[in-house]
């Protein structure tokens, strides 16, 4: 009787060492420009608490290069990582197909496309193989509309604004294909950069232009490189948004889906905070395009978008969704009309 009850005690300590070690805590690799002080390491910690329901036990880990984020989490340090979509596609394309090159040109259809990512019937869609590894987007969050940041204030052409992008300098993320493309494609010089120097280089005159979103600004004194005579171009060259991606096989089971509950949850408050962050802009640097000169843009980076997809840059489903949206909120867009994506 002792013998089996021994026996029945060791069984069940085992259990519970399998079942502990399933749960053991994970550590997360947070991406945020202004470290733990930032409202988007300040957000991942609310998630962080919230996430303990699913027995999560997370350690977070605070970055403000992304480059190092992102190469300790390739290295196994970090269970998951929370980056740029524009640096998450290489994890998973549908999620980080979002940021697409003027595919959202505003916060409606940024929540739109958010809520669609991170619905159940995209569960299988969140999960990827890259060599023997998977990897589970298990949230995505809006950081904001990304617009061109320029040393004028005056369109030299404004009948045709694209031309005043060919020969300047643009500081862009050297590890986005899509951004590269775009620039040589208007025959801009790509200068790529990283978003620990993106804005450094804008601020010293090293290049012309830059594209950033409102949640660089203030960080990063961007009043600076406007000087006196620059611009911010409220036109949306694209949207940034961040993805929380995950080893599945570190974390308990179903907790990418949980997860995902848990940032649409909190949605309302992060575009409350994006909002807030763009009137960290003056409006005497806002320089807004007309509606033939936003259509010049939009022709020639619906082009691009479409070239891209076509080579495998974009996933094509999340693009169509995107159109949808678009074309949902505002029927009379000239592309609404058009086949292609």
């Amino acid at each position: 009787m002792n013998i089996c009850f021994l026996k029945i005690a060791l069984s069940l300590l085992f259990f519970g060492m399998v079942s502990n070690s399933a749960i053991a805590g994970q550590t997360i690799c947070v991406f945020d420009v202004q470290g733990r002080s930032g409202d988007i390491f300040k957000t991942i910690e609310e998630w962080a608490l919230e996430a303990k329901k699913s027995q999560a036990d997370i350690k977070l880990i605070a970055y403000q290069k992304e480059e190092e984020a992102d190469a300790d989490f390739k290295a196994g340090k970090c269970d998951g990582a929370f980056l740029t979509s524009l640096r998450a596609r290489y994890y998973n394309k549908f999620g980080g197909s979002i940021d697409a090159l003027g595919a959202v040109p505003n916060n409606v259809i940024a929540e739109k496309a958010i809520k669609y990512a991170l619905d159940q019937r995209n569960a299988k869609r969140m999960i990827s193989r890259i060599s023997n590894e998977k990897f589970e987007v298990a949230g995505i969050t809006q950081i904001g509309t990304a617009y061109l940041f320029v040393k004028y204030n005056v369109l030299k052409n404004p009948e045709n604004p694209i031309k005043d992008l060919v020969g300047q300098k643009f500081s862009f993320l050297g590890y986005d294909f899509a951004q590269s493309y775009m620039l040589k494609k208007v025959d801009a010089i790509p200068v790529p950069s990283e978003i620990s120097n993106l804005v450094k280089k804008f601020n010293s005159g090293q290049v012309d232009m830059t594209a950033a979103p409102a949640y660089l600004y203030k960080p990063f004194e961007m009043h600076k490189g406007l000087g006196a005579n620059g611009a911010v171009v409220t036109f949306p060259v694209m949207n940034i948004t961040m993805l929380m991606v995950v080893r599945p096989d570190k974390f308990p089971e179903n907790f990418g889906y949980k997860s995902r509950e848990i940032f649409v949850k909190n949605l309302p408050r992060t575009f409350y905070v994006v909002k807030r962050t763009e009137l960290n802009i003056p409006a005497k640097y806002k320089l807004a395009l007309t509606k033939e000169q936003s259509v010049k843009y939009q022709m020639v980076i619906r082009d691009t978008r479409i070239e891209l997809t076509k080579q495998g840059v974009y996933d094509s489903t999340m693009m169509s969704m995107l159109k949808k949206a678009r074309c949902t909120i505002d029927r009379t867009n000239f592309e609404c009309s058009l086949a292609g994506e």
